[in-house]
């Protein structure tokens, strides 16, 4: 009876093991197999110029990773070939499992506006619409009604902490609070991911701190992935991957931020 009684401990024992290497191998197979981002040797040339050779990038849902990078070496073109706004050479991009080359233009800009955010250094805003309007403005262009986008462009609002400017026009704003409603525009659709190109680039250090920590609160409570380009390693430290782009080659490296 003891013996019985032990075989039957260890069976037990090796089928729980059994469940959990399962479960923990179909949970990393799920994020390898599909990852938000998947780029597979883009190269990108401009008549002679080499700027992409073979760039392999691959990015999971909720990840952020920042690209640092020399003054022309291809931060933005890659940024740009990343989110559809431009082509590679060859090679391949896939997001959401999509290959996003082989969708026509106009799939492309359905797509952007269905599943991508974009930041940029400059602001971008409508200067004639007031904070909540130019929010509001991707969600019209969806197909939202007025009271909707209006809603939904507020609670957006609400969340970067700006909803007591939301009637505000961007000239009556500082240049850290526009570029929070350039990011709540960025960010209203609730895109899978948002690039961001320089988005501290007009900004002093104290309001870029600001912005970098405010992208990492709204990547862990929305669960957004973000592409971020920057010239800054100090701020790009504070994200959870540093990507180096040097002589058109991609290296990524784990940064040392701790949330």
């Amino acid at each position: 009876m003891e013996c019985y009684k032990f075989k039957s401990a260890i069976v037990i024992i090796f089928l729980i093991n059994f469940k959990i290497q399962v479960c923990l191998s179909s949970t990393l197979n799920s994020t390898t197999v599909n990852p938000m981002l998947y780029a597979k040797s883009l190269q990108k040339y401009y008549g002679d110029l080499h700027v992409l050779k073979g760039v392999d990038v691959t990015i999971e849902k909720g990840e952020i990773v920042s690209i640092v990078g020399a003054s022309g070496a291809g931060k933005s073109t890659l940024l740009h070939i990343l989110g559809t706004l431009d082509t590679a050479s060859s090679g391949s991009a896939k997001i959401k499992n999509q290959d996003v080359a082989k969708l026509s233009r106009s799939q492309q800009a359905a797509f952007r506006n269905q599943n991508l955010g974009f930041i940029y250094q400059f602001h971008h805003l409508l200067m004639e619409f007031s904070a909540v309007e130019n929010v509001a403005m991707p969600l019209l262009i969806k197909g939202l009604s007025a009271k909707e986008a209006n809603v939904k462009a507020l609670d957006m609002l609400d969340k970067v902490g700006l909803a007591h400017r939301s009637s505000h026009k961007p000239s009556a704003l500082s240049g850290g609070e526009r570029q929070r409603v350039a990011i709540a525009r960025a960010l209203v659709t609730e895109p899978a991911l948002v690039l961001a190109d320089e988005p501290t680039g007009n900004l002093d250090k104290q309001n870029a701190i600001k912005i970098y920590d405010l992208i990492n609160q709204l990547n862990k409570s929305l669960n957004t992935s973000f592409v971020v380009v920057t010239h800054d390693l100090e701020l790009a430290d504070k994200l959870g991957k540093i990507a180096y782009l040097d002589d058109g080659k991609l290296s990524i490296k784990e940064s040392n931020h701790v949330a």
